[in-house]
């Protein structure tokens, strides 16, 4: 990392003390004038500091921008158009498709291990102590925009875009946040099924909590759990499983150790593919802001057919 900007100018030196960041800088414009021509900008901002930000940079330049791409699909459509105008090689942060287990599933449905997907499942069943996150907690649209925004994008990275999205977000009877629970169909015809259900107010202990994503195919199966979602923040050991038919046509489960988890590894994921976009290594830029402009329509259809009314 060549420099660090925050509008705090202690913690950014805090920081730059920490992990060796040579500079620090007073301003973006001051940030933007003394990087070098190759920089990859990383942009961990609240999204309505994204445009003023973006604005700033050179046009042309490499840019990883933190997620979700706008407070609603306007601003995503703003921030895109902007993108498309400087010419910037633009990627948005979805970094749970690059998380460990996802990898590994990806890799496995792409060797044809477990057939044709019929069906694709998000459970997340925990308690969340959004205290923890004290820039979103008071947010109008919590649950989705905020958190299940990358159960959207995971899903359209396997199956593409759905024919139509069904929603119910809902709120907590005894907390002030705008929505904590949701419901949510991905329609993609009579065939294939893709469903996302959280709840992060289940407050009675970790015995019955829950978090996995789960793939099933024509000729096997995959279960990952998001270990890190339960027991948050200590967080519990993820683990992946997938079952093929043997020769009798018995199902039998196997377990894959993996290394690492969806953070801090996922976000090595995202960052590494701009890089090798920047320097020609691939010819596709994964999670670009045209792609995950598709993510943030199915998050403005949700919130429509659940009947928002802020």
């Amino acid at each position: 990392m060549v420099s660090i900007y925050n509008r705090s100018v202690e913690r950014a030196k805090a920081l730059a003390k920490q992990y060796q960041i040579p500079a620090v800088y007073d301003s973006v414009s001051e940030l933007v004038a003394n990087a070098p021509e190759d920089a990859i900008y990383d942009l961990a901002l609240m999204p309505a500091q994204f445009i003023p930000v973006l604005e700033q940079l050179p046009d042309g330049a490499s840019v990883l921008i933190q997620k979700p791409m706008g407070d609603d699909y306007e601003q995503a459509r703003q921030i895109q158009q902007l993108c498309e105008r400087k010419g910037l090689k633009a990627s948005i942060n979805c970094q749970l498709r690059y998380a460990p287990f996802v990898l590994a599933a990806r890799d496995l449905i792409s060797k044809g291990a477990i057939g044709d997907i019929y069906d694709m499942e998000v459970r997340v069943t925990v308690h969340t102590p959004w205290e923890y996150f004290p820039n979103v907690i008071n947010h109008p649209r919590l649950e989705i925009q905020q958190h299940s925004v990358h159960y959207v994008d995971l899903v359209r990275s396997f199956l593409g875009n759905p024919q139509r999205v069904l929603a119910k977000t809902v709120a907590h009877p005894l907390k002030p946040m705008s929505s904590t629970r949701t419901t949510m169909i991905m329609d993609y015809g009579n065939q294939l099924r893709a469903v996302i259900n959280t709840n992060h107010d289940h407050e009675f202990g970790l015995k019955n909590q829950d978090s996995f994503i789960k793939w099933e195919g024509t000729k096997g199966a995959i279960i990952a759990r998001l270990g890190l979602l339960m027991n948050y923040p200590d967080g519990c050991n993820d683990e992946f499983e997938y079952c093929t038919f043997n020769d009798e046509g018995v199902p039998v489960w196997h377990t894959i150790p993996l290394k690492g988890s969806w953070f801090p590894e996922a976000f090595i994921g995202t960052m590494a593919d701009n890089q090798r976009y920047t320097v020609g290594e691939i010819t596709e830029l994964p999670s670009s802001v045209d792609d995950v402009l598709d993510t943030m329509q199915c998050v403005e259809q949700a919130y429509a057919v659940s009947g928002e009314t802020v």
